[in-house]
């Protein structure tokens, strides 16, 4: 699908800078990443803006994860108001008490190891697939998890970037 038969993306390619940088924010709060994609607009397809996302996620520093991660609230405690973390979190609304207790507690002791919230693409897992993603991932090494919070990053910029260009379609409709 090029740009001229999306028109959530071709609004995105047209937007004001601020107003996309915003918007990317909103993808992930890395400043690099948002830059990164901000400075190749426009984009012919989704594909090539998912290609773009993906370059930018795999050349961001320590410092840029750290900044990305920062924009994400643990599993379990999506921020108050915020529907998007309510939204991708949903696998923990329906949880039992004792299910949201462990991940307080897995969450805790996963950031005492590695100095950051746990981050995994929360989208369509359930409460108990997140524990147990949470329980495997905190045996790893710290560079073997840096790794894959940039994965699920990746993953989670998509889902995000699809819904940007699925709301600027709608706004434009």
């Amino acid at each position: 699908m090029t740009s001229l038969s999306n028109p959530g993306l071709a609004r995105f390619n047209a937007s004001e800078d601020s107003t996309a940088q915003a918007a990317l924010h909103e993808v992930c709060a890395s400043s690099a990443w948002g830059s990164k994609i901000l400075a190749q607009r426009p984009y012919a397809d989704i594909e090539a803006l998912f290609e773009a996302s993906d370059a930018a996620m795999a050349e961001l520093t320590a410092d840029d994860l750290a900044e990305a991660m920062a924009g994400h609230p643990p599993i379990g405690r999506p921020k108050p108001g915020d529907p998007t973390s309510s939204r991708e979190q949903s696998g923990m609304a329906g949880a039992s008490e004792a299910l949201k207790a462990e991940m307080l507690e897995l969450n805790l002791a996963y950031q005492e190891k590695f100095g950051h919230v746990f981050l995994i693409c929360a989208t369509g897992r359930t409460g108990e697939q997140m524990r147990d993603a949470v329980r495997e991932r905190i045996e790893n090494s710290p560079e073997q998890e840096r790794e894959t919070v940039r994965t699920e990053l990746g993953k989670i910029n998509r889902i995000r970037l699809t819904r940007l260009v699925e709301l600027a379609e709608e706004a434009s409709a």
